[in-house]
């Protein structure tokens, strides 16, 4: 098997042609550096600069599930080096604690940089950049028939939510958070909801995420507020999993991860009850979150064949909620921007970058000093972005 380095970087796109390799596994020495205190948020920067890259291997943080990749891989081969002109990529690296840069144009890869002892064949923790493969997924799940409507309530499919606040609640609203129930995501505060919920015992016969949040109280009618929250999107890994009547991770393996040709197995985190935690922790190598960037760009095709409805992905990264002045929204559980661009994004510094119009795929890893980038970390990593974006239009002449 070859490792990541080795897929074939000269081979034309787009037919998957490589055989699929495994990810290392990370050292005893490396092991036995992680505390035994499963809140991450909470952990030291030094700490995560290794855990990152080996949360699977972790049984005091959580058990995984594989998302197995195919026999073939799709190839990523190597375009005209990106000149950032005066943009100071190492300075930005160091400024971000920055593990891993993957910039793919048209296909070929253009810029690839990796930091804090990545490589192209480690597996880096995606935190909330799961949230949009997971709602890939529902798409999927309504091509394949096994959901019915986005207007359809959540408690048709997961009926343990019956008699809660979620009773008027749409999957459409779950998606773009705005069920209406209360929920604190305050990453440094020990009693948020996003903080407690990693404790919590589940009641009897029931899923720990259901368990948490069928006790929370409406604080406003659906529908009319946004609210960022990490359990909602448990609850639709939840709901699709009820749905196609599998593991996300399998269904996410079966509609993407191997006809797509992603070149290692990546995992998903498991919540105590065995459900993967919807609204974080995909592992998988950047060269692969990339890959997933570009399967958007293909309107959810593969070889011909449908894997979301025709449109799918327009709708899902059309803005429901506009949050800012500049014109970032949020949609279908993915981060909107200006100019039609789209991104997932997690805690700590991961990110899809996404821009149609370009044909342009970001994807990066960091290690940030604190949960959301304090200190401009985002806005950081957003110039990098827009660098990316001058360049091309400098080599196009647009």
């Amino acid at each position: 098997m070859p490792d990541a380095s080795a897929e074939t970087a000269s081979a034309p796109a787009p037919q998957p042609t490589t055989a699929v390799a495994q990810a290392p596994v990370a050292t005893p020495s490396q092991q036995m550096a992680i505390p035994a205190d499963r809140n991450v948020l909470f952990w030291p920067q030094d700490v995560r600069a290794v855990a990152f890259r080996m949360m699977d291997q972790m049984p005091q943080v959580a058990q995984s599930r594989v998302i197995d990749a195919g026999s073939q891989v799709m190839p990523l081969p190597e375009g005209e080096p990106l000149d950032l002109g005066e943009f100071d990529l190492d300075a930005f690296m160091q400024s971000q604690s920055s593990a891993a840069i993957v910039v793919v144009l048209d296909g070929e890869i253009v810029l690839e940089r990796y930091g804090l002892g990545m490589t192209a064949a480690d597996r880096w923790t995606s935190f909330s950049v799961a949230k949009s493969l997971t709602s890939t997924l529902v798409g999927a799940a309504l091509q394949d028939g096994h959901i019915e409507s986005l207007d359809d309530p959540v408690t048709r499919y997961v009926e343990d939510l019956q008699g809660s606040a979620y009773d008027d609640v749409s999957i459409r609203q779950l998606l773009t958070m705005s069920s209406g129930v209360q929920w604190s995501e305050n990453y440094g505060d020990p009693n948020s909801d996003v903080a407690r919920f990693v404790d919590h015992q589940a009641e009897d016969g029931l899923d720990v995420t259901v368990s948490y949040m069928r006790n929370l109280p409406r604080a406003n009618e659906p529908g009319t507020n946004w609210r960022y929250s990490t359990g909602e999107t448990n609850l639709v890994g939840v709901l699709v999993s009820e749905a196609v009547g599998m593991p996300i991770a399998d269904y996410l393996s079966l509609k993407v991860w191997q006809p797509f040709g992603m070149a290692y197995d990546a995992t998903w985190l498991l919540g105590d009850t065995g459900h993967e935690i919807a609204g974080c922790c995909v592992q998988a190598t950047t060269r692969d979150m990339a890959r997933f960037g570009m399967f958007t760009l293909t309107d959810g095709t593969i070889e011909g064949q449908r894997i979301v409805p025709e449109g799918w992905f327009a709708e899902a990264t059309d803005p429901a909620f506009q949050l800012t002045g500049r014109g970032d929204g949020y949609a279908y559980q993915w981060w909107t921007h200006p100019g039609d661009t789209y991104a997932a994004q997690g805690i700590f510094g991961q990110g899809i970058f996404i821009d149609p119009s370009r044909d342009l795929v970001i994807a990066t890893n960091a290690n940030w000093p604190d949960a959301t980038g304090n200190g401009g970390k985002g806005a950081e990593r957003f110039a990098f972005y827009t660098a990316v974006m001058n360049a091309i239009d400098a080599r196009t002449g647009d």
